[in-house]
């Protein structure tokens, strides 16, 4: 059977994502008939490159969206916010990357190994949504577990890279670094406090009860896209001085018994995880870095409750945690409802 194709978009392709994006689709082999970028009036006519072709940025406007099937979206919530229900009135499909329509209901929210048969609810809004960074890789390690005991209560803690905040975060990295190394003063404009040799556990503004927006994501998509709506949960999001690739600490209670060894075959199995098994190996964003899998070690048995199971895992948060899943995303759509 013929591969199908499709005319795709990408709005955002100049920013870390965005350009990660348009890789992925390269290297996956995606069915591209056309493809156009769209970025910020600012990088309106810059050349980037695609399947050994030029592509030449275009102007975001209504109306561009015409004759494209797929667009994937990695603007912020703003540009989503204004542009993504134009372009599902052109008759495009958007696979979002920001946090604007995660939580509405009739908006559906995947990760193609946990729960690939939402993909069909597209219909009413013509728009999916893309999970946070952070929140993809736990529930990659999570849900296999979670689909066979049920699962009763999670607490996790992240430690994300400062690519989680684009490009720009990266640069903030960069230079407090070289600041650093020769004792000049380093002022923070990307992050609240000095990032470098430094870790901050504030990501998101806060709510009246201290949680930040980022914790809160964790918690409410993590319900929504495993379909778990009362589960038990809580997290604390901490910036650390990590160029790329997020890491999370998970602990699970389960309400039935569960042994290290049945927790590892059913990892060992699952969709999406790299398990590491090694006594003397584990997890790392380093390592994470530039692989689609989540990495998933350190698994122990949990004392502090009657069943539970911890575990570490890290994850490239610009491949699997942004632009792999909506490509992946993208894959599913074409193949059983375009």
């Amino acid at each position: 059977m013929a591969q199908k194709m499709a005319n795709v978009a990408v709005v955002g392709a100049t920013g870390a994502v965005g350009s990660e994006m348009l890789r992925t689709l390269e290297e996956r082999g995606f069915g591209v008939r056309t493809i156009r970028a769209f970025a910020s009036a600012r990088s309106i006519g810059q050349e980037l490159e695609f399947m050994g072709d030029t592509l030449k940025v275009e102007e975001l406007k209504p109306g561009v969206f015409k004759n494209i099937d797929i667009a994937l979206f990695s603007a912020g919530s703003a540009v989503s916010k204004q542009f993504a229900p134009l372009a599902a009135q052109e008759g495009t499909v958007v696979i979002d990357n920001s946090s604007h329509f995660r939580m509405e209901q009739d908006v559906p929210l995947v990760i193609p190994e946990v729960n690939p048969q939402d993909i069909a609810q597209f219909k009413a809004r013509r728009i999916i949504a893309n999970p946070n960074c952070s929140a993809i890789q736990v529930i990659v390690a999570v849900w296999p577990l979670a689909a066979v005991i049920p699962l009763k209560r999670m607490v996790v803690s992240t430690y994300q890279a400062v690519s989680g905040a684009g490009a720009k975060g990266i640069d903030e990295l960069e230079t407090q670094i070289r600041s650093a190394f020769n004792h000049k003063d380093i002022e923070p404009h990307v992050f609240a406090k000095q990032i470098a040799f430094n870790c901050l556990p504030m990501i998101g503004a806060l709510d009246e009860h201290g949680d930040t927006s980022e914790e809160l994501k964790m918690v409410q998509e993590s319900r929504k896209i495993m379909h778990l709506p009362e589960l038990a949960a809580h997290c604390t999001c901490v910036r650390v001085p990590v160029f790329n690739g997020h890491s999370t600490s998970v602990n699970l209670e389960f309400e039935k018994p569960i042994s290290v060894i049945q927790a590892r075959e059913i990892l060992r199995q699952a969709k999406g995880v790299l398990l590491i098994e090694d006594k003397g190996d584990f997890p790392t964003p380093l390592k994470a870095s530039g692989q689609d899998a989540t990495l998933v070690g350190r698994l122990r048995k949990d004392t502090s409750v009657a069943h539970g199971i911890s575990l570490f895992c890290c994850a490239d948060n610009l491949r699997k945690g942004a632009a792999t899943n909506a490509v992946q995303i993208a894959e599913l759509l074409l193949r059983d409802y375009l």
